[in-house]
């Protein structure tokens, strides 16, 4: 397996959380700190800078959420974002496998 690392504003990730997360977002469950309010905006407050600086390097711009976005949920946009675009990244560690099919 390849090695990296994963930012401070990521937790563990294993690779079926990589491939969870491609396949459905952060918001289908599969990363639940990135799309919690509470959590988020604690990883925001700490990283958020960080975040949007990754954001930026991988798009070259920061993505426009709704217009209508509460203050907890532009933490969640972000962080998911971020998150999401980390494990597009690193897709190639991901691993496809359903361990409940086993």
């Amino acid at each position: 397996m390849t090695e990296y690392s994963q930012p401070d504003w990521i937790g563990p990730l294993s690779p079926s959380d990589i491939a969870a997360i491609i396949q459905g977002g952060c918001a289908s469950g599969a990363y639940m700190p990135a799309v919690t309010y509470h959590t988020a905006a604690l990883t925001m407050q700490e990283h958020g800078d960080d975040v949007f600086q990754y954001i930026q390097d991988n798009l070259g711009e920061l993505p426009k959420p709704n217009d209508d976005e509460s203050w907890s949920g532009l933490a969640c946009f972000y962080l998911s974002y971020g998150v999401e675009l980390f494990c597009h990244a690193h897709e190639d560690l991901a691993d496809w496998n359903n361990e409940e099919d086993l």
